[in-house]
């Protein structure tokens, strides 16, 4: 009887830690995935940082202006079995982004692909993925 009641709280605690865990992971709930826009800018900084890469970059504001956005790309890990690195963007570099935009209007985007100078295209995933 005693290792039942034993089992069944390790059961019990196993499942609300996993609960937690779940509820916890970041999602892309706050971009219109639906939608892939393209921007045209040039690199400030490259964060390559868990859990979630970051591309900020300046964008032409279509009123003689700047105005910088912040890209979200996935994962480190999962950005270089892409064949991005820690070093593949660099500051002052011009890159066209495809992006899907942040449901709130923010300049904040979900990188799909970056086109990069010489015309390589990183993907956000690896092939299969």
């Amino acid at each position: 009887m005693k290792v039942c009641l034993i089992v069944a709280a390790a059961s019990v605690a196993a499942l609300q830690l996993g609960q937690a865990q779940v509820s916890a992971h970041h999602s892309n709930v706050a971009f219109a995935v639906e939608t892939v826009l393209t921007a045209t800018g040039t690199v400030k900084e490259w964060q390559w940082s868990n859990p979630h890469t970051w591309l900020i970059m300046d964008v032409d504001d279509g009123k003689g202006g700047k105005a910088e956005w912040a890209m979200e790309g996935r994962a480190p890990g999962v950005l270089l079995r892409a064949g991005w690195s820690r070093s593949v963007l660099k500051p002052g570099d011009k890159v066209t982004v495809h992006y899907s935009p942040s449901k709130d209007g923010s300049k904040v985007g979900m990188i799909a692909r970056v086109t990069l100078p010489d015309g390589k295209i990183l993907p956000n995933a690896p092939p299969g993925d």
